[in-house]
């Protein structure tokens, strides 16, 4: 692969600031929150649950992707104000998905990094728009990208100055239908070998159950992810977006004190 700007050997390898975090020093660091902001107070909620189960990346979704038109949306730059004003309740950094390029200008303000979904992993306008800002960017694998693909991807962005990039495994559509995605663990060290970049999971969009997310957290924290990105919300039933792969608090907790049970386990492997 010619990558001439995230190639693990032009540079040591890449760490990433967010806020007053920074990803790829070793530590495994979680990203939690709700699928799709739904309201001020829900996210409230949830972001002050989080603080205090040491969250170190407040997530939430503003702009939604759905499959079908008649999906809920998102409330937009509505729902990315509320993510910001969790943000200086809590003092968690904040990451939200941008879909446009024209969007780009209107959320920077309140927002600590960009985030390209997996539906836009390709949208090379948007990638190469997010490449010129002084925010770091969240790069999610496509829903049927290669790994070449999602290297090159990263590049776009990298190409107009912006390296300051984590990848995120959140699985690939494969012939298997029993979960959502399948979650390709190969690719965590695979990035490291042949790029610089940290690389996080989703395994909420990984595999779309939610009983298979605690697992597939600790398969790639033992695989030498630097992070893990989660769905949380306060009633997951009742979520207006991907309820069946989001984690209620108490699940959520139960993730937490397993991650700190095992992670020394972990680290040198890293």
């Amino acid at each position: 692969m010619d990558l001439k700007f995230i190639n693990k050997d032009s540079k040591e390898r890449k760490r990433v600031k967010v806020g007053g975090i920074t990803i790829g020093n070793g530590d495994f660091v979680v990203f939690a929150g709700p699928c799709a902001i739904e309201g001020r107070d829900m996210l409230l909620e949830t972001a002050l649950y989080l603080k205090k189960n040491n969250v170190s990346v407040l997530r939430g979704g503003a702009f939604k992707p759905r499959t079908s038109p008649y999906s809920f949306q998102g409330l937009e730059l509505e729902g990315v104000k509320y993510l910001k004003e969790a943000s200086e309740i809590t003092g968690m950094p904040v990451v939200t998905e941008v879909m446009d390029p024209r969007d780009v200008e209107s959320i920077y303000p309140y927002i600590d990094m960009f985030q390209i979904g997996s539906r836009n992993m390709q949208n090379f306008s948007l990638l190469r728009e997010v490449g010129k800002q002084d925010k770091p960017v969240l790069l999610k694998r496509g829903l049927a990208a290669t790994f070449e693909d999602f290297l090159y991807a990263a590049e776009y962005i990298a190409v107009e100055g912006n390296d300051n990039i984590v990848l995120c495994e959140r699985g690939i559509r494969t012939f298997e239908s029993y979960t959502r995605n399948t979650m390709d663990i190969s690719v965590i060290p695979l990035a490291k070998e042949l790029s610089k970049l940290p690389i996080i999971i989703d395994p909420s969009h990984g595999t779309g159950i939610r009983s298979l997310i605690l697992p597939m957290t600790l398969a790639g924290l033992a695989a030498g992810a630097d992070g893990v990105m989660i769905e949380v919300h306060p009633c997951p039933d009742k979520a207006l977006s991907d309820g069946t792969q989001s984690l209620d608090f108490e699940d959520f907790e139960k993730l937490i004190n397993k991650l700190k049970e095992v992670e020394g386990c972990f680290k040198d492997m890293r």
